[in-house]
């Protein structure tokens, strides 16, 4: 299920945007697709389910903000909380949490060495960030038949598991 064929989005979930990039049916290149703007939860996942459903998504990754050490803060844990609803939301959707440690910082370094100024990175940095998360789980599940992370399910399905080869 984990390494099916078919259209993967990638999710940067922010406090104040969500960047969303979309993948080619063959799973070979991220690309950037739109920027989500936070109202509340609710409306962000249902936001997020009309994407997957325009794309016709198999599956997700969000990414999962870790601290350097490795441990989880409150933007890990909302992280968590839109990927298991995303998950509740869209079964027939397999969603993934997938480290995305440092991806902002380097989608701003990307964007500033491409000459996008300053101010013009805000609007799209976002969706940098989401195509360097999607990449990295695509490139992952090219290689190891998932795309790494942790597996999240719906409440009442299987247990969260964490899959080999973690990133």
């Amino acid at each position: 299920m984990a390494g099916s064929p078919g259209v993967w989005v990638g999710v940067d979930v922010g406090s104040v945007r969500v960047g969303v990039a979309v993948a080619d049916p063959a799973g070979i290149l991220a690309t950037p697709l739109r920027t989500l703007a936070v109202t509340t939860d609710d409306a962000l996942v249902a936001d997020l389910g009309v994407v997957l459903d325009e794309v016709g998504a198999v599956g997700a990754v969000v990414g999962m903000p870790r601290q350097l050490s490795g441990a989880e803060g409150s933007a890990a844990e909302r992280a968590r909380l839109v990927a298991g609803a995303l998950a509740q939301a869209r079964p027939g959707c397999v969603v993934f949490l997938v480290d995305e440690r440092l991806t902002t910082v380097d989608a701003h370094r990307r964007l500033r060495d491409s000459g996008v100024a300053g101010r013009r990175q805000r609007a799209v940095v976002d969706q940098a960030a989401a195509v360097l998360i999607l990449q990295s789980a695509l490139d992952h599940l090219a290689a190891q038949g998932t795309p790494g992370g942790e597996q999240i399910f719906p409440p009442g399905g299987q247990r969260t598991r964490r899959t080999k080869g973690r990133r």
